[in-house]
């Protein structure tokens, strides 16, 4: 059973949280701040987090961004009711994998729940893919750019390895939203804007040359210069 950690210091919006994301079938931990999250994450490995952004002691992003310093993937879903495009990106350049502004509905929680969980669980048939000198096993979670690793998050690496399964394809941006986020974004693609940032800034580490390229109206393509 896959287990979830719900942050949030509303405890009467915790409790709606726990009971809807158990009748999911899944394991759900709760914490009232990012102080009181950040043991339970470390020893108790949740396969999602769904945080609050403003709460006392720790908030939600001072929290991702701890995680994040330490080198934990654990996929995080932001709540937040700050719905300004500027606040959306600062979550998602923070470590934040999925963004949603309060109030919501329940069934678009428990949508985006199973999208970013089905992120973690690996395929069978997965194989490894390489191009270009960049390697990625999702099996063992590992990706190189020749001789070194790179350290990718849950989301990053769905996103490598798409590119890498389609190399020299131009990949359109609702294409690449659907496959990576397992869902509509309705146009907004600042989330795939930022990501693709992240993957960049990675993979050009040390000198090293772009592979990921802009097709202006389009989306993005992995080729070599």
């Amino acid at each position: 059973m896959l287990t979830v950690l719900i942050v949030d210091d509303d405890l009467k919006l915790l409790k709606m949280l726990q009971r809807t994301l158990m009748y999911e079938n899944l394991n759900v931990l709760t914490a009232a701040n990012g102080q009181a999250a950040l043991p339970i994450v470390l020893t108790q490995r949740p396969d999602l987090i769904i945080l609050d952004w403003m709460m006392p002691k720790m908030d939600g992003l001072a929290l991702i961004r701890k995680l994040r310093d330490l080198e934990n993937r654990t996929p995080v879903l932001m709540l937040t009711a700050r719905d300004a495009i500027e606040n959306r990106v600062e979550g998602l350049e923070g470590g934040a994998d999925d963004y949603l502004v309060k109030p919501f509905a329940p069934a678009e929680l428990v949508a985006r729940v199973h999208a970013l969980l089905r992120r973690v669980e690996v395929k069978p048939d997965n194989q490894a893919v390489a191009y270009a000198g960049v390697v990625i096993d999702p099996h063992t979670h590992e990706a190189r750019r020749g001789e070194s690793i790179l350290n990718l998050t849950v989301t990053e690496f769905n996103l490598l390895y798409l590119f890498l399964r389609h190399p020299r394809q131009v990949l359109e941006r609702g294409q690449i939203l659907n496959e990576v986020w397992g869902y509509d974004f309705g146009g907004d693609d600042n989330v795939l804007e930022v990501y693709i940032g992240y993957l960049r800034k990675k993979l050009e580490a040390g000198g090293q040359s772009r592979l990921i390229h802009t097709v202006r109206g389009v989306g993005y393509v992995l080729r070599e210069a």
